[in-house]
């Protein structure tokens, strides 16, 4: 099945764009950037900026992010995939990446929700002239699932922390 991502959620205060491989299928369901509710997406958000509660309403979620110069997107504009897996993606058509750049030049960090998110993009971007000023953050997936070295969300939190400094400027 063809699933396609949603438009980037973006202004100009962004400083960190955060960058997913494609929306699941309880994404698409629900029409939202990181529709799981076992996703820790929201919950890594919110605790960076020291909150702990994680808005249940997805307009204030996207508000918070706008409020931390925080952007969402994902690295592929569409691809062929059963499924949620990352595993199973093909036949990938990558986002116009450059083109958001040249709108939105103050983005300063992207930041790759997982391994596959950074390996799609480098896949399509390596070495692309329009990225050289952009710090790239290769982080751990925002999935629950535990991994030898990400176990808790407290192991996420503490990763995803480097892009903290960058929403200061």
């Amino acid at each position: 099945m063809r699933i396609y991502s949603f438009p980037p959620v973006i202004d100009e205060q962004a400083r960190v764009l955060i960058l997913g491989t494609a929306p699941s299928v309880k994404s698409l369901e629900h029409g939202q950037f990181y529709g799981h509710p076992q996703n820790f997406m929201w919950r890594i958000l919110y605790r960076l900026f020291s909150e702990s509660e994680v808005d249940p309403v997805y307009e204030n979620r996207l508000s918070y992010l706008h409020k931390h110069r925080l952007a969402l997107w994902d690295v592929i504009e569409s691809c062929e995939r059963e499924g949620s897996l990352d595993v199973n993606i093909r036949d990938i058509v990558p986002q116009k990446l450059p083109d958001l750049i040249a709108q939105y030049p103050q983005l300063r960090c992207f930041a790759f929700n997982g391994a596959k998110a950074y390996d799609t993009f480098q896949k399509f971007y390596r070495g692309h002239e329009c990225f050289r000023n952009i710090t790239l953050l290769k982080l751990p997936s925002s999935s629950p699932i535990p991994t030898p070295r990400m176990r808790t969300l407290e192991d996420r939190v503490e990763a995803w922390s480097v892009i903290v400094p960058f929403t200061v400027t």
